[in-house]
Parts: structure tokens; sequence; C-alpha cells
């Protein structure tokens, strides 16, 4: 019998379902389990079209980031078991300086059924001075170098390395550029204007070149403040971005007074809408305990989230620190954070056999 698309696509859902009930669903309770297991086979270009997509139209996925990177996912779990929440995204930092690209650490995080984002940085980390000018202040990371090509074997590695893997990788790219305490930031490092972009274009072409089209691209300034620099000044167009993805937290910097989530997203999510028609993920947020109201914030940010339908995905910051970012050994907090992603807008599971979202309902 010729097989037709729909029994195609139909053999296709069925793996996609044999692949989470043997595959995931046996790591996820196993944090230490070994990707060896996963496997993931490309369909076929006639049924790529048909992939559901992540997240489905109307749902926001939740997401994690932890201090241990893809090297331990205990705080993975233990954020998952404290909020009730199964994270659908896992988000990890690589440099430039120092992470050569190897499939093991994204495939450690999408065999345990997260689709893994990069915040890929352009920088050496290592070099940190005693304020965000002393780390930004790196020449040999100034913007023009990328674009002139100092790095494109670098480049090439990673586009080269991605699209072997086949399955969606996000891949964040020098985010919170709108700020002054990174070296790709314009303000700094003798950068220009309209530098970022030039930046920001290069490297995505030369993974076209290299059929990397399974990246998300994700965009993703620092919330607006004042001094800040124009959103609009460093946005590369919707054909170079798939998703914007805004970080913004409750306490940072010692401050005491309680802002909500409106308070702290509201305004740079009107300047977004202004430029852009691709959908929002909040990529980092958490809330400090400082005034006893970090449970309120969350409240708070799941009542904000009913009014923003642009907003497809929220990963929160669970690190500590200087500042303790964790809510999994906070009952309060993580209670809150459980009621408030119980809702069924936050049914979100991803598979590698997705496509990304990239178009959302009018903001309202």
């Amino acid at each position: 019998m010729r097989p037709t698309l729909p029994r195609a696509l139909a053999a296709t859902v069925l793996g996609m379902l044999g692949w989470y009930t043997f595959v995931v669903g046996p790591q996820l309770a196993s944090p230490g389990a070994p990707e060896s297991r996963f496997v993931y086979e490309r369909p076929p270009p006639q049924q790529m079209a048909q992939l559901a997509q992540f997240p489905a139209a109307g749902h926001t996925f939740i997401g994690v980031q932890t201090d241990a990177g893809t090297k331990d996912f205990a705080g993975a779990e233990r954020f998952a078991t404290a909020t009730g929440t199964r994270p659908s995204v896992y988000e990890f930092s690589a440099g430039w300086a120092i992470d050569e690209f190897s499939p093991e650490p994204i495939t450690r995080v999408a065999a345990r059924g997260m689709l893994p984002m990069v915040s890929w940085e352009p920088w050496d980390f290592r070099t940190q001075g005693p304020s965000d000018h002393g780390r930004a202040d790196q020449p040999a990371w100034r913007l023009a170098e990328i674009t002139g090509g100092a790095y494109d074997d670098y480049v090439r590695s990673w586009a080269r390395g991605i699209a072997d893997l086949g399955y969606p990788v996000a891949v964040r790219l020098g985010h919170e550029m709108n700020g002054t305490w990174y070296p790709w930031a314009e303000r700094v490092n003798g950068n220009r204007p309209g530098d970022f972009v030039r930046m920001w274009h290069h490297v995505h072409d030369l993974f076209d070149a290299a059929g990397a089209r399974n990246v998300i691209w994700v965009w993703s300034p620092n919330v607006g403040y004042v001094g800040s620099q124009p959103l609009d000044t460093l946005y590369p167009g919707d054909a170079y971005v798939d998703w914007v993805g805004l970080s913004g937290y409750y306490g940072t910097g010692g401050q005491r007074a309680y802002r909500s989530f409106d308070q702290i997203f509201g305004e740079t999510l009107r300047s977004v809408a202004g430029i852009s028609a691709r959908p929002v993920v909040i990529a980092e947020t958490g809330a400090t305990d400082v005034i006893g109201r970090r449970a309120d914030w969350i409240r708070d940010m799941f009542r904000s989230l009913d009014r923003h339908p642009e907003v497809i995905g929220v990963i929160w910051f669970e690190v500590g620190g200087e500042v303790d970012w964790r809510i999994a050994g906070a009952p309060d907090a993580a209670g809150a954070f459980r009621a408030g992603a119980a809702a069924p807008r936050y049914d979100a599971p991803w598979t590698p056999y997705t496509r990304p979202l990239t178009t959302v309902a009018a903001r309202r």
C-alpha cells in the first residue's frame, strides 16, 4: 500500500508518543540517566510543515534556568517538584571564549523533554572587573570584530553542530544588549551605532549557509530603564528573529519597593509591540523576598500574564548566589507558582517533533 501523507503523519505521531514514553519519561524520573538513550529521527521534509507548534496557540510554556547549567539537573528537578510544574524549556549559558560546540550538553536537555535554550555569549566571562564597565571592556570581542569575520570558524562550528542535531534549539544571542554590562552592548567596548544588528545578521547568515534552519532565534533585551538604549535601534527585524525574549526581575540592585509584574515589564512589552510581530518569552525572571512579598509578586505575575496573549513562555531564574532567586525551598513562593501554573494555559509540553510558534493573537 502506498503511504499517504495522513498515514505518514500518523506514523510520526505514534513515533513521538513512543519516544516520550520510552525515552523522556524514564529520564525525567532519573536526573542522572544517560542521554545515550535519546534518539531523534528527523521527519521527512514533506512532514515538517505538519508538525505541531510549540507552544500550541493560546498556551504558554514554563521554563527554568539553574546555576548548574547542563552538568546537573537536580535544581530543575527540585523546582519541578516544589512547583508541581514540569519545565518545557531549559536555559543555560555558553561563552564563546571557552565553550566549543559539543552535542552532549544540548542532548542532555532534549533527552529530558525540554527545549534547549542557549544563552550564547560572545565574550570571555572569566574577565571580570570590579564594575560593569570593567567586564564590558573587552576589545577582542567588539561587535565589529565578529561582523568582520574574526570568529567565523567558531560560529560555523556551532551552526554545523546544531544543524546536525535536527531538532529545534533556541539560541539567545547577545542578550540584554540594551544595557551596558556586556561587551556586545553598543554603548561600551568601542562599539558603534548599528553594530549589534550587523553582528546579528552576520551570525544568522552563517547559520543559514550551514543549513541550521532548526534554530529558534531569540532576541532578548533587558526591560527598559532610565538610560537604556531604545529597542528600535537594536532590533534585527522579524526576518531574523523568531521570539523576543525579555529579562526582568523584582528586587534587583537592592531595591526594596514593591514593583508589580506590569510595572517591570509593561512599558517594554508595549515598546516591543511597536517594532515586532514576534511572540514574547520572559526569558529571565525572578523575585526576591527582601520585604516578604515574593509570593505576592508571583501571584501578580500570573494574573498579569492573563492580559498578555503575546507572551508564550516564562523562564524562572532558579539560581542562588548574592541574590537568591530560588523558590524550591520557599513553600509560600513555590505554592503561589504551583497555583498559577496549574491553569490550562500552562500545559505546554515540548518534544523534538515540534516547530516554534512564531505568530500570536493580537495584543490587548
